[in-house]
């Protein structure tokens, strides 16, 4: 998968995630066919344009936390659409991946076709 696709497929991928779910930034990777490049995924959101409706704050590191420093402009505002979206986010920006994550059943579109 060249460059232009691979961001291309995680920025699709992030735009999927529904209002009030998380995801890890691992997960992305794989739905997006790039398992293993979870860093990637960081640089690729980091990147986007702010005009970009690409919904970033759903994507969090796989034990469940943001991954801005506690208390940072970015983890304030971060925290801040999560709540807004019904999402419970603890003040060292933990969230209950049980509770809110995205699913992991794949539709039957994912199954045949390998996208998610």
């Amino acid at each position: 998968m060249g460059n232009d696709a691979a961001i291309a497929a995680i920025l699709d991928t992030v735009r999927r995630i529904p209002a009030g779910r998380v995801t890890s930034y691992g997960e992305v990777a794989a739905r997006a066919g790039l398992k293993g490049r979870a860093r990637m995924v960081g640089r690729v959101l980091g990147l986007a344009p702010d005009d970009d409706p690409v919904p970033w704050f759903r994507v969090l590191k796989s034990d469940g936390r943001i991954a801005f420093p506690v208390g940072s402009d970015a983890f304030k505002e971060q925290a801040k659409r999560l709540r807004k979206e019904g999402v419970k986010v603890s003040r060292d920006g933990r969230v209950d991946l049980a509770a809110f994550g995205w699913s992991h059943e794949q539709s039957l579109d994912e199954l045949l076709w390998g996208s998610g």
